[in-house]
């Protein structure tokens, strides 16, 4: 029995041995998996750039140009009164539409109006024939005088009574006149062409004329073709580019500056007119001058009281940097873009902005022709990229992503 523990504990004593020497020849396995987990990791490759699209600026030769906040208005307004008083016959307005100059828009009972122009002829009538009475009593004065007849009193008489009668004939023909134009003012037409409003008066009211303004509004128009777009032009851009181009005397020999005008939906200015005012004075409470351009409307989407974009041309013609405005950045109130660099490297570079041109942003400074730079994504500058190339236009890009990102490694 003794005998066997012995062995028990010589047998637990050489396991325990064992299990110590293998731990310990485990520790410097543990280390060596560390280190190799560690090489492993130092090996791991390094992610590409990030690809981002670049465009290269577009250059044209444009004119210089400002914008400006401006509202369109008609060239011509008319609020359209009775010049005489009656009722309302019939009415017949395009609540809304187009009328043409002398179309008739109300018709005001004419039935007193012709009773008076037959009352004012009859007067014309019964004048005349007073008139040929008097004229035949003059030509028998005239015989009769010389041989002693008659007085000469009784001549002058009759001479006086003549020209009485042709006075009497003249007033006569004014009431007639007066009379047929009463009556052609029963018929109130549209005096100018363009859009009317709605219909203020129905039929069968009885509306006042008068020529001030007491007469009945009937209803109002508005010309629609052209139109003219008011704006306020700065102090600055007026002294440097448009003080010196008013016209001298009344026949407008100045300068015609082009105006190009967008509405609020429109992308772009496709509207183009000329700068045909300027106002007399500064507005001292907002350094500005009213200016007024006039523009074709053939297609009447130019409705007065529109909101309008107006750019104005301030100089002569000259080679221009344009870049999509989805590249601009702002840095503290700064605008700046990315030029792509050496290496494909994102460089910082400030700009100075101008005015849209066909969907793209004029630059005035801090880019030359050329140059290319990051339309957009999450670059700093100093980052390595790579570049997408595609159209600086917005509306050239359809269909250009895949080509361009074929032929990149070509182009570089």
């Amino acid at each position: 029995m003794a005998k066997k523990s012995t062995i028990y504990l010589l047998a637990a004593v050489a396991l325990s041995a064992g299990s110590t020497l293998a731990y310990l020849n485990d520790v410097p396995a543990y280390a060596n998996r560390a280190q190799a987990s560690e090489d492993a990791s130092t090996a791991a490759p390094i992610p590409p750039p990030p690809q981002v699209p670049v465009a290269e600026v577009v250059t044209r030769v444009i004119a210089p140009s400002s914008e400006f906040t401006g509202v369109v208005a008609a060239t011509k307004t008319v609020e359209l009164r009775p010049r005489i008083g009656g009722t309302i016959e019939s009415v017949s307005v395009p609540e809304g539409g187009l009328v043409e100059r002398g179309q008739l828009l109300f018709q005001i009972d004419p039935r007193p109006f012709q009773v008076a122009l037959q009352n004012a002829k009859a007067q014309l009538q019964r004048a005349e024939v007073l008139l040929s009475q008097a004229k035949s009593d003059l030509d028998r004065s005239k015989r009769l005088v010389p041989n002693g007849t008659i007085s000469s009193k009784s001549y002058d008489d009759a001479s006086a009574r003549t020209q009485e009668r042709e006075a009497q004939v003249l007033e006569a023909r004014a009431a007639v006149s007066a009379a047929e134009l009463d009556l052609s003012y029963s018929r109130v037409t549209a005096p100018i062409a363009g859009r009317v409003d709605r219909v203020l008066v129905t039929e069968g009211n009885l509306v006042t004329g008068a020529s001030g303004g007491a007469a009945t509004l009937l209803t109002t128009i508005v010309s629609a073709d052209p139109v003219h777009v008011y704006f306020d032009i700065d102090e600055a851009t007026y002294l440097s580019f448009l003080g010196g181009s008013r016209p001298e005397t009344a026949g407008r020999n100045g300068a015609t500056f082009p105006v190009a005008v967008g509405l609020a939906t429109e992308t772009g200015y496709p509207h183009s007119g000329t700068l045909d005012f300027l106002g007399n004075r500064i507005d001292r409470s907002t350094g500005t001058i009213r200016a007024r351009a006039v523009l074709g409307n053939p297609e009447g989407r130019l409705t007065p009281g529109l909101y309008a974009r107006v750019v104005l041309a301030v100089g002569a013609p000259q080679e221009t940097v344009l870049i999509d405005d989805q590249a601009v950045g702002t840095d503290q109130g700064r605008r700046y873009v990315l030029v792509l660099g050496a290496d494909d490297k994102a460089e910082y570079r400030p700009v100075e902005l101008g005015a849209m041109n066909d969907g793209l942003r004029t630059v005035a400074s801090g880019l030359k022709p050329g140059e290319t730079i990051i339309i957009k994504g999450l670059v700093r500058p100093g980052m390595q990229v790579t570049p997408n190339r595609i159209a600086m236009a917005p509306d050239q890009r359809s269909g250009a992503g895949g080509a361009n990102a074929d032929t990149q490694e070509a182009r570089r």
